[in-house]
C-alpha cells in the first residue's frame, strides 16, 4: 500500500503540492494527470527515492519492485528487441552471472544460473518481449533495429515495452 499524508514537494522554489493526502491500494490502478510542470514526474521521482519530500510523510513496502516508463532513450546500437529485454533485471543479472561461471568453467554456478533463469521463464524472455514489442506495433524486421534508428515516438514505445517486461509490484 502507498501512504501519502499531508505531502508537501517543492522544487526550485515552487509548491508542486501541499496537503497532499492518498492511499493506494494493491492492485489499484491509477491515473495520474496534470499540466506540464504541476509535479507528476518529480512525484514519480520521489516514489523511485530520487527525491524527498519537503514535508509530510510518504511509504510504501520497501521491498516492492519499481517499474517506470523512462522519459529519455539511449541513442545507442542495441537492438530494439535486446533493449526491451534489458527491463527484466532479473534475467539480466541471472545471465550475467551465468557468463561469468562458463568462462571460470565453475559448473556449480553453472548450474545453479540455469536453474535461476529456468526459475523466473527467463528462456522465455525473448519470445516474452517480441510479443509486447509486436503489440506495440513493432514489424519482426524492426526487433532486430537498434534503437538509435527509431523516432521519439517509437523510442517511448520500446521505453513502454521495457517497463512491462519488468517484474514489478509497482509500474509508473
Amino acid at each position: 500500500m502507498i501512504v501519502i499524508k499531508d505531502l508537501q514537494l517543492l522544487r526550485g522554489g515552487k509548491t508542486l503540492l501541499e496537503n497532499a493526502n492518498a492511499t493506494i491500494y494493491p492492485g489499484t490502478r491509477v491515473g495520474l494527470v496534470g499540466a506540464n510542470g504541476c509535479g507528476k514526474s518529480s512525484l514519480f521521482a520521489l516514489i523511485r527515492g530520487q527525491l524527498y519530500q519537503d514535508q509530510g510523510d510518504f511509504s510504501f513496502p520497501s521491498q516492492w519492485q519499481i517499474s517506470w516508463v523512462k522519459q529519455e532513450t539511449p541513442a545507442d546500437s542495441t537492438s530494439a528487441l535486446d533493449y526491451c529485454i534489458d527491463g527484466d533485471t532479473y534475467y539480466r543479472e541471472f545471465e550475467r552471472r551465468l557468463k561469468i561461471a562458463e568462462q571460470e568453467d565453475d559448473g556449480h554456478e553453472i548450474a545453479e544460473m540455469h536453474a535461476a533463469i529456468d526459475n523466473i521463464n527467463g528462456y522465455s524472455v525473448a519470445a516474452r518481449a517480441g510479443e509486447l514489442l509486436h503489440g506495440l506495433g513493432f514489424s519482426d524486421q524492426q526487433l532486430s533495429s537498434p534503437v538509435s534508428s527509431f523516432s521519439g515516438g517509437w523510442r517511448m514505445r520500446l521505453n513502454l515495452a521495457q517497463a512491462l517486461l519488468c517484474r514489478s509490484d509497482l509500474l509508473l
